[in-house]
Parts: C-alpha cells; sequence; structure tokens
C-alpha cells in the first residue's frame, strides 16, 4: 500500500504543529502552514518539485510577512509593572512612625515595614510618602 505525496504533506504538517505548541515558537506554525500548501499542490497533481517550491515559497513568505508584523504588534502593546516594580513611585500613608530604621506603612491596602531613604528623615502617623524602592519585604521611602 502505497501513501499518496499529499498525505505524507499532512504528516509533517501535524508534525510541524507539535513543536509549536510544546515551544511557542510561531516559526513552527508558519513552516507548518507551508506544508498544507504542499499538500494542497500534491493533491492538485502537481510535481515533487513544484510541492517542494510551494513550501518554501509559502514558508519563506509568512516568516518574512508575519513575525515583523507580530514583533510591531507587541512593541505597541503597554508594559504593565507587576509585583514589587507596581508598587514603585506609588503613594503610602504612614501608620507608624518612619525613620532610617524602620517603621510602619499603609501601602496599597497592606502594612509594610518601611525606611527612610535618607538615614536622617522621619515621617510621622499620617503623613503621605512616595515609594522609592522596595527592599525585601521593606519599602524605602522619602
Amino acid at each position: 500500500m502505497e501513501i499518496d505525496a499529499w498525505v505524507w504533506w499532512l504528516i509533517g504538517a501535524v508534525g510541524l504543529g507539535i513543536p509549536l505548541v510544546l515551544t511557542a515558537m510561531p516559526e513552527f506554525g508558519m513552516f507548518s502552514a507551508g506544508a498544507v500548501a504542499g499538500a494542497i499542490v500534491a493533491a492538485l497533481g502537481g510535481g515533487i518539485v513544484a510541492q517542494v517550491l510551494v513550501f518554501v515559497a509559502v514558508s519563506v513568505a509568512l516568516i518574512a510577512v508575519v513575525r515583523p508584523l507580530a514583533a510591531r504588534q507587541n512593541a505597541r502593546r503597554p508594559v504593565h509593572a507587576s509585583g514589587i516594580d507596581a508598587l514603585k513611585g506609588r503613594q503610602a500613608v504612614v501608620l507608624e512612625r518612619v525613620d532610617g530604621t524602620g517603621g510602619r506603612i499603609k501601602l496599597a491596602g497592606e502594612v509594610w515595614s518601611a525606611r527612610t531613604l535618607d538615614a536622617h528623615q522621619s515621617f510621622e502617623p499620617g503623613q503621605q510618602v512616595d515609594v522609592v524602592d522596595i527592599d525585601g519585604a521593606t519599602a524605602v521611602v522619602m
């Protein structure tokens, strides 16, 4: 029993789709689409040279067109700060006196240990402070 060329192309397309899913590298999807195009040419009766040329042309065209578009779209996406980076630059309210050795603030609805950036500076309860850094579990304020 001989398997038609278009079936081999579809097997190749599925084979290229597996690394796409496992590695999330879109290039494998583009090669997979090229293999599907090769399967179509084979199913329409095209020779092996035509099948390979269509596979290469479709794959290269997709990589040349889609990758730059995807990169451009990714560059436009705003970067959202998360975790500790999202707390830097926010304001907090002093709960217990904060100086160079320590204190407590309320930051983003949570109570944090805090210390001042300048060891000679201090803030009293009720004052607003700006968070300039997070050092471990301690907010550095000014």
